[in-house]
This record gives C-alpha cells, structure tokens and sequence, in this order.
C-alpha cells in the first residue's frame, strides 16, 4: 500500500482566479504568484494516484489568514473526501495565528476530517507565540485524537517560495509543547532528527513525531532516506510528495536505489501511515 501524506489540493475558483487571492494573503501571493506554480484539484490528483499506483493520499489546502478563505478551502476538502472516499484522507487548514483556529479545527474535525494541516508561518516561524497561540488547536486534536501536520523547512541553505525563518530550536520547543499529540513534521522537519541521537530528553520529547518526505528531491541527495532510517527507525518516516509540486515517480528512484530494504522501503511508502491513520492494510 501506497499512501501519500502530504499533498495540496484547490477549489475551481482557486485554481482559475489565483490573482482574485493575493490581497491580505502574502504567503500564499509569495508561493503561488509565478503562473509555472501548479494549482490542481481532486480530479487531478486522484488521475494522478491512479497512474503512480497510490492508494490513498491525505489531502489539505492552505493556511489562508482570511477565515472566508480558509473556510470555503476546508469545506472543499470535505466535499473532496465524501466524493472520493476510500481515496481521500482530509486535513483542515487555516492561520495557526487565527482567532478562530481551534473553532474551524473543531467544526472540520467533527465534519469528518482526520487531522489538522499543513499549518505554517511563512514569514515568521514557529515561534513562542505561535506555539502559545496554537494550544487551543492542540487540545481539539488531543480531545478528537487527530494528528497535527507543520511546516518545518532547513535553517540552512538556498533559498526558495515558502521557505520560512526558522531555526531548530523554535521547531523543538513546539515539539517539546505537545509531547503526546501526534505531530507530522514536514520536509523531514528542517533536520531536527539528527538530534534523536541524543542521550537524554530528545528521543521521549520526539516519541509521538513523525517526519514526512515531502519536496525530498528537491532538498537532499537520496541518502537522507537511509541515514534517517538509521538515526529514527524506519517507522518515523512518512512519505509525502508535495503533489502537485513533485509526483510520486522522483521520489521511488532513490527510494530504491539508497541502500535501504524492501521492508524499509514499504514502511515509509504506506505501513507507517496506515499504521498512524488506523487504516488496515487490506482495505
């Protein structure tokens, strides 16, 4: 089994008229301005596992700052997952800096969705406040036992759209905020991992931690896939592939040739995902 953990999806709307989205919403502007952006929907990605042989994939929009704009993203996510089911994993996403964060987390949560995500701040970071401004967030995923995807990106290197200011400290003390919620660090969370080597503290903190894949070939060599298998346990990794930025095929050349085993290779594509969603592999 397949199963895709980080992929973005739009309403008609959003993909046709982005311009009509850029007031008031710089991160969104900053990431998808250049037309060369891809904007897809559910129809697309749905094609899109059919042809890479995906089973499922979890679905999320964007943490739009304005609440219309969040809301009608979300509603689209839900309206995506009663369409497509047995496919569609949805996530719900809004501003962590939102007034009314915990309020959408709940009505999606009960609406149906898994988890809460892709959250980030773009231009500022997992800061303190933002860890302090989330904790209303969090109680509603521990109360619906939901899982919790950020954004985390590398402190270090090149610049790109959507890389935020963040350091590793701030993404551990967020961690270290929540230690028995179940969170999803995307983009192998900045490299924070490495510090799992640790003797004392950082392994009971990162306990309930996952790390996706998300924007991998974009981002590291192919050996990233053995060292943190080495470093975490194989069952630490989730594979994302960012869809529509990345599709699945870049990602299985250096899944398959890093010099990790097929069962390794089978618990990042899908086992452990299956295994945090409750998803029987049979299914």
């Amino acid at each position: 089994m397949v199963i895709d953990f980080h992929t973005h999806i739009f309403p008609k709307r959003m993909r046709e008229k982005r311009n009509d989205f850029f007031a008031g919403e710089k991160a969104f502007r900053t990431i998808y301005e250049s037309p060369q952006a891809r904007l897809s929907g559910a129809s697309d990605l749905i094609a899109a596992m059919d042809e890479d042989g995906v089973e499922r994939s979890v679905v999320f929009g964007f943490p739009w700052e304005a609440r219309d704009n969040f809301a009608s993203h979300n509603d689209y996510i839900l309206e995506s997952v009663s369409r497509y089911p047995e496919r569609l994993i949805g996530f719900c996403c809004f501003s962590p800096l939102h007034k009314e964060a915990a309020r959408e987390a709940e009505r999606c949560l009960e609406a149906g969705l898994s988890g809460v995500g892709e959250l980030a701040i773009y231009g500022g970071g997992i800061s303190s406040q933002a860890t302090e401004a989330l904790s209303d967030v969090m109680a509603v995923c521990a109360a619906k036992k939901a899982p919790v995807l950020i954004h985390t990106n590398e402190p270090v290197g090149h610049k790109y759209p959507g890389k935020a200011p963040m350091t590793l400290g701030q993404i551990y003390r967020f961690i270290k905020a929540y230690p028995a919620q179940p969170i999803i660090l995307a983009h192998w969370g900045g490299g924070i991992f490495f510090y799992y080597l640790m003797k004392k503290e950082v392994k009971e903190v990162m306990k309930n931690v996952w790390f996706d894949t998300a924007a991998s070939p974009y981002l590291y060599g192919k050996d990233i896939y053995r060292v943190a298998s080495d470093i975490l346990g194989p069952q630490k990794i989730l594979f994302g592939s960012d869809f529509p930025l990345l599709r699945v095929k870049r990602y299985m050349a250096d899944l398959n040739s890093c010099g990790i085993d097929a069962e390794t290779v089978e618990a990042i594509l899908g086992n452990n995902a299956a295994a945090l969603l409750g998803i029987s592999k049979h299914s």
